[in-house]
């Protein structure tokens, strides 16, 4: 009956989800295609207008939009001033190296060449597992630190009932990594990127940090951009960092489904503590433990050793 129950509740739940899917999409549409064909309009009046105002054909300037359009796709642009950095100096490689193995990938730069292009299947088919290693051993390490010592604490300062003390400490972590990895970013971004709103930039941080990566904010793209290494550089760190603080909040979120029994009512696995951190039943002194070698080691003797004959005594 339990497993029938289970089996009901993950069918409504990818019900809900198709439902979700298809809610999103009818919200997307409707709020994104008045704009989408507002903007094929203007671009068709100003093609319109060039095409009177000059003797080029529409036959060449689709072809040179088009080479544009293609080349901008790869990260590579003709405007004014954007000619004087790379996209592919050691800075900007180690960035789109992390966005590869992060799996966040913006798409603003991809490889050019078919070797780059093999190259990067080999990277990221190492790189991912290598990198979701690191991000959970990371993450395992600071669950003590960050989610079963602060409850354990909240418990004994406050004497309430662990599923309450792990609800708490979750709103206020979850309140930190919005302050510290989306809110505070997010003012950076936009005090820095000149055609970044607050908005914008708080946009970015989330998408990155979910692993969403859509491409159309990457920071370090604007012409004449002050330190672009460096800034590369510390957005690197920022999303790596950003990421294990996001599994963290996740893996913490699944300590609290633990304790509200969210996971047995589910079926799902437990989100346990390492067993080295687990205490034993009965403690073992030092001293005990040679007595009980020794004791293992010394042959028993013949007398006390139960044989068939005692038995049929």
């Amino acid at each position: 009956m339990s497993s029938y129950k289970s089996w009901v509740l993950l069918t409504v739940f990818i019900l809900f989800y198709i439902t979700y899917l298809l809610l999103g999409a009818l919200v997307f549409s409707s709020v994104e295609k008045p704009e989408e064909e507002r903007l094929r309009r203007e671009l068709g009046s100003l093609k319109a207008e060039f095409l009177d105002q000059s003797c080029v054909n529409i036959t060449s300037l689709e072809n040179f939009m088009s080479k544009v359009l293609s080349a901008n796709k790869y990260g590579v642009s003709i405007l004014h001033n954007s000619t004087e950095s790379s996209n592919w100096d050691l800075a900007s490689s180690l960035f789109f190296a992390n966005t590869l193995v992060t799996t966040v990938g913006y798409g603003h730069t991809t490889p050019l060449s078919d070797a780059g292009k093999a190259f990067s299947i080999v990277y990221a088919l190492l790189g991912v597992p290598f990198t979701m290693l690191v991000l959970t051993a990371c993450v395992h390490r600071l669950m003590h630190l960050f989610t079963y010592w602060p409850i354990d604490l909240c418990k004994r300062q406050t004497g309430c009932l662990p599923g309450t003390a792990a609800s708490l400490h979750f709103l206020g972590l979850l309140a930190v990594m919005v302050l510290c990895f989306l809110v505070v970013p997010a003012i950076v971004f936009s005090s820095i990127e000149e055609t970044w709103s607050f908005l914008d930039a708080f946009y970015f941080c989330f998408i990155s940090l979910c692993t969403i990566g859509l491409g159309d904010y990457v920071p370090g793209e604007q012409p004449g951009q002050r330190l672009r290494s460096l800034y590369k550089i510390s957005v690197m760190v920022y999303l790596f960092v950003g990421l294990m603080v996001m599994f963290l909040v996740l893996r913490t979120f699944h300590k609290l489904a633990d304790l509200q029994g969210l996971t047995a009512f589910f079926q799902l696995s437990r989100c346990e503590e390492e067993d080295d951190d687990k205490e034993p039943i009965v403690e073992r002194t030092p001293s005990d433990q040679p007595d009980m070698e020794r004791a293992s080691s010394k042959p028993l003797d013949p007398r006390s050793q139960t044989s068939y004959n005692s038995i049929n005594r």
